[in-house]
């Protein structure tokens, strides 16, 4: 069941994208994400009925039944809604987030302080010209052949309030100002006479004299800024202390300013980026902007009008910054808190200290950390290690740490059972809790948020603790947007940044790898994703698995059973055991049991023997690692090999696991039946998504090769080739149909 929180989350994201620029795959793909997380087919029809041109009644509901095991998720959505124009929140504000607030942007687009501004008076024209007023809106808006649409005929709604009907569209600038010119004052004879209970509108973009939707625009030359939540006075001023290039500022009549700002998009999809852009950048200097005027078609107040009893006016035109261009380079420039460059000179013999370490040679305070490995390597184990050997100030994994307080971010395990862990890591490691008030455990499992909400939330509990480490484990459940995009993952990476900024801490994190065998890749190849995760930490510490052979597990069982036994016989008599068990014998399980035979009694021996049992059960079940590293800071070390006995990992101090090789080193034998193996496996997918594709067609009744290519994304003559590698279908003359069973 999904949360309503992210339920929310995607609906709103629908609002960034038009289903009238989608093509087929691309409507059918929202419908298969929106399925998979859990939305219902009435969500899918209501966006879908935004594209008039192709909606058709009843027909999401017949391809949703269709939808099963596809593999698209909400993370499609994310990335659509992206290419057109939305950014995830990255505000350090620390409270839930409304869809109607900043959603894009750099955290410190902050020009002025609506608080402090002084607001400045808006004149009304001494003298009413209504025929200069629109004239003038036109002559700074319009070329003269460009075609105008505007609205004076109203109808009521159930409230009794005077909503605009669609309208005019098939007259010029040109020929408006001819005849408004020609009219004798009277913009009634021109345009029609308007309701003056309810004004007039006008819209600030050429259209191309066929209608007034989005698709009728023929240039994106203005945007649209209105915000009606605070004094006329302070949106005045607030919007000219924003240099924004407005065209023209208008009043509504009543209790909004209009700014038509020039925004000069080569297209619709860049129109859609800078007017996100404009309105975030307006939110976050005090204007609480109307997110239904972000389109280009929109209406605006007509000035030269009358709006119950008010006056729609010309405030000013062609104020702020020249254009578009200008203005983003300066609002850019005007934000630069970037530190000026230094003279090496000035420290050369006065260098700052270097940042303490947290783990000695690998890692120093205040960086970041990245644990890669496959699942069963026990990272979060290890993480927890970590955490208690930073509360400890003991040694993990062979290396000193330094003791403080750290922070671990329980992302995956229910409460009991995180909690339940630490305790018993803490005793099979030996060690005494003495500083258990050093670790704080922040369950969220069922809680999570993106990475760019939960950032600020962790800072704003952390400030006051002085951890000295933040453990993330993991991160995949925090992740926002397509691993493999380094754009995106740069974004993600950052908040890491700002936690280590904020907090002064360590943070540590957990990944894990791509699919298939890792052993012949570097270290730094080998987490899931884009290149970012190997570069962005100062430490990445890797998990291998290493082949163990029969032959070892064998040594090592015996190993375990000459220890139990040797303990049992000094126990009982160490006498016997210093003058008749010598150095051989202790290397025998047969010479051992011979010699506990002769010192212990039955009782006693059968105890001994039941625990070797157990000793050799857990030497099975174990598992071998090698942990590399990439570090910026320290020398690169030697690969460190240990066992991982649940629940810890223990080093390999003697050096069996020296020479063992990692998972994927094997014969080329064994390699090239993997290969086949892997080309099976893709050719059973790809007759599993023919056969998905044939039924999800047939609703549409005759199943074509371009209606095949259309669904699955591919050529026409990918999917021929598909169609004759399964053998299960015929193609005549384009059209496919099913062989019958034989």
């Amino acid at each position: 069941m999904k949360c309503l929180e992210h339920k929310l989350d995607l609906l709103a994201l629908l609002d960034y994208i038009d289903p009238s620029m989608l093509d087929y795959q691309e409507w059918l793909n929202i419908g298969m994400a929106l399925k998979h997380e859990g939305y219902t087919a009435s969500d899918w029809e209501d966006w879908s009925r935004r594209d008039n041109a192709r909606y058709h009644p009843g027909e999401c509901f017949k391809k949703w039944t269709t939808f099963e095991g596809n593999g698209i998720t909400g993370a499609t959505i994310t990335q659509m809604a992206k290419d057109y124009g939305w950014q995830p929140h990255r505000s350090g504000d620390d409270r839930e987030l409304d869809w109607n607030d900043e959603i894009a942007g750099n955290d410190d687009y902050v020009v002025i302080d609506k608080n402090w501004i002084e607001g400045q008076e808006i004149r009304e024209p001494t003298m009413w010209n209504p025929v200069r007023e629109l004239t003038t809106y036109l002559e700074t808006l319009f070329e003269a052949s460009e075609n105008v649409g505007y609205v004076v005929s109203t109808w009521q709604n159930d409230e009794g309030k005077h909503l605009p009907t669609k309208g005019n569209w098939d007259r010029t600038a040109g020929e408006l100002i001819q005849a408004l010119n020609e009219s004798n004052g009277d913009v009634g004879a021109v345009l029609g006479d308007y309701n003056p209970e309810a004004g007039a509108w006008i819209r600030f973009n050429p259209l191309d004299g066929k209608g007034v939707k989005n698709d009728n625009v023929t240039e994106y030359k203005y945007a649209l800024v209105e915000s009606d939540t605070m004094d006329l006075e302070k949106q005045n001023a607030i919007l000219r202390e924003l240099e924004l290039p407005i065209a023209a500022l208008v009043y509504s009549g009543k209790k909004s300013i209009h700014a038509i700002v020039k925004i000069d998009a080569a297209n619709y999809d860049e129109y859609r980026k800078r007017v996100d852009y404009l309105y975030n950048v307006c939110k976050k200097n005090g204007l609480n902007i109307d997110n239904q005027n972000r389109n280009p078609s929109r209406l605006s107040r007509m000035p030269g009008v009358v709006r119950n009893g008010k006056k729609q006016f010309i405030i000013d035109t062609n104020i702020g910054k020249p254009n578009w261009e200008e203005w983003h380079d300066w609002i850019e420039d005007v934000n630069d808190d970037l530190p000026d460059p230094e003279s090496l000179t000035e420290f050369w013999d006065h260098m700052p200290e270097l940042a303490p370490p947290l783990i000695e040679g690998v890692l120093r305070q205040g960086h970041k950390m990245l644990m890669a490995g496959p699942s069963k390597a026990g990272k979060s184990f290890a993480l927890i290690e970590l955490s208690i050997a930073i509360a400890e100030g003991s040694k993990w994994i062979g290396w000193p740490c330094t003791q403080g307080k750290v922070l671990y971010v329980n992302l995956e395990l229910d409460r009991a059972s995180a909690l339940h862990r630490f305790k018993d890591v803490y005793q099979s490691l030996g060690l005494q809790p003495n500083n258990i008030n050093n670790i704080d455990i922040w369950n969220l499992r069922g809680k999570s948020v993106p990475m760019d909400k939960l950032a600020p939330k962790l800072i704003r509990r952390a400030q006051k603790k002085s951890y000295i480490a933040v453990i993330i484990d993991p991160i995949y459940k925090v992740l926002t947007g397509d691993e493999n995009s380094a754009d995106q993952m740069a974004h993600f990476t950052n908040q890491f940044d700002k936690i280590a900024t904020e907090l002064g801490s360590s943070v540590i994190y957990c990944h894990h790898h791509s699919k298939g065998t890792q052993g012949g890749k570097k270290s730094m190849d080998r987490a899931s994703g884009s290149g970012v995760f190997a570069r962005d930490p100062d430490a990445l510490l890797d998990l291998v698995e290493l082949e163990v052979t029969e032959e070892l597990n064998k040594q090592q069982e015996g190993a375990a059973a000459t220890a139990i036994y040797a303990k049992a016989i000094q126990q009982a008599n160490f006498d016997y055991f210093d003058e008749n068990v010598g150095i051989d014998d202790q290397q025998s399980v047969a010479q051992m049991n011979t010699h506990a035979k002769r010192v212990l009694p039955p009782e006693v021996l059968e105890k001994v023997e039941e625990e070797i049992n157990q000793a050799v059960k857990r030497v099975r079940v174990r598992s071998a690692w090698r942990i590399e590293g990439t570090l910026r800071e320290y020398p690169k070390f030697e690969p460190v090999n240990m066992w991982f006995q649940y629940p810890v990992h223990q080093v390999d101090e003697v050096g069996v696991l020296k020479d063992i090789q990692p998972e994927n080193e094997q014969p080329t034998w064994k390699k090239n039946f993997q290969k086949k193996k892997s080309s099976a496996e893709k050719k059973k997918e790809q007759n599993e998504s023919l056969e998905i594709a044939y039924e999800s067609c047939t609703i549409d009744g005759t199943v074509t090769l371009d209606s095949l290519s259309e669904f699955m994304g591919v050529t026409p003559k990918t999917v021929r080739n598909r169609i004759k590698n399964h053998g299960g279908f015929w193609i005549t003359n384009g059209e496919v149909g099913r062989k019958p069973d034989k």
